[in-house]
């Protein structure tokens, strides 16, 4: 049973306690509320305003599970306290570990200040939850899929405008680091997984992974230097570098380029041309 009251006081006092710069937003030189405003956090729950201060009135209908998960990224929650959001409303709390999508706050934290770099936070099977702006206009917005077409290493088997990105010449490595990779987490989380199911998917779908896949290669790594083809300003080489939440089995991608070079200069440029759809 929902708790209106407990839910509208623990709502309103998270809301409070965070600033504009905590959750990546701008303060303005005449700020005066405590906290974020209602309108705010709406936006970072993607959800009408109305709906969101119903909520921290005690009033409307229950929230569901999606609009929960919402509310727990928008504020920014630590797990327990998204655990705690969940109690209120009268649901059970998702699953942690490995099939989490909760991004722990001090990822995203590090995630809202990247404006102006390209960075993305993944799963272990390589599903976007999270970009920056820049990320997006690198990659185009990967966090649109559904089903096992989230997963890059799916796709990368499945679909070929998947590898248009990326230079030829590292297409091979790339399909071997995928489904080593793949390999390695199915034997992590064991028969059921999401893991195991995608690598019988692609065992049915894809020739090339079968192959691959009965090579039984494990620990096979990218190159330290991303080449991308970008269909803006041309070819990029990136350095990755990788931040890892261990609780959560979550990686956050920064990607930059050496000063002084020609992939510094177009990655500036795509800065300025911004985000654009990539077919």
């Amino acid at each position: 049973m929902i708790d209106r009251t407990g839910l509208a006081e623990f709502l309103r006092k998270r809301r409070e306690s965070l600033q504009p710069e905590d959750v990546g937003l701008p303060r303005g030189p005449r700020r005066r509320t405590n906290g974020l405003r209602r309108e705010e956090v709406a936006s970072l729950c993607y959800m009408s305003v109305d709906y969101y201060s119903r909520l921290e009135r005690e009033r409307g209908p229950q929230p569901s599970h999606r609009m929960l998960a919402s509310i727990a990224q928008g504020l920014h929650l630590s797990l327990d306290e998204r655990d705690h959001l969940f109690r209120l409303a009268g649901h059970n709390p998702p699953v942690r570990g490995a099939d989490s999508e909760h991004v722990s706050p001090g990822m995203l934290r590090i995630l809202d200040r990247l404006d102006d770099t390209p960075a993305e936070i993944v799963t272990e099977l390589g599903e976007t939850l999270r970009q920056s702006p820049l990320g997006v206009a690198l990659t185009g917005d990967t966090t649109q899929y559904t089903g096992p077409a989230r997963s890059k290493g799916y796709r990368w088997f499945t679909d070929p405008a998947a590898r248009e990105l990326y230079a030829p010449q590292d297409h091979a490595l790339l399909s071997r680091m995928y489904a080593s990779g793949l390999r390695q987490i199915a034997t992590l989380r064991g028969p059921g997984s999401r893991a195991a199911h995608y690598a019988d998917l692609l065992l049915e779908e894809s020739a090339e992974f079968r192959s691959l896949w009965n090579e039984h290669e494990i620990g096979v790594h990218p190159n330290e230097v991303k080449r991308f083809i970008h269909p803006r300003v041309g070819a990029l080489e990136l350095n990755c570098q990788t931040l890892l939440d261990p609780h959560q089995s979550h990686r956050l991608f920064v990607y930059t380029a050496v000063p002084g070079t020609e992939s510094y200069e177009r990655l500036q440029l795509l800065s300025v041309v911004g985000v654009q759809t990539l077919h």
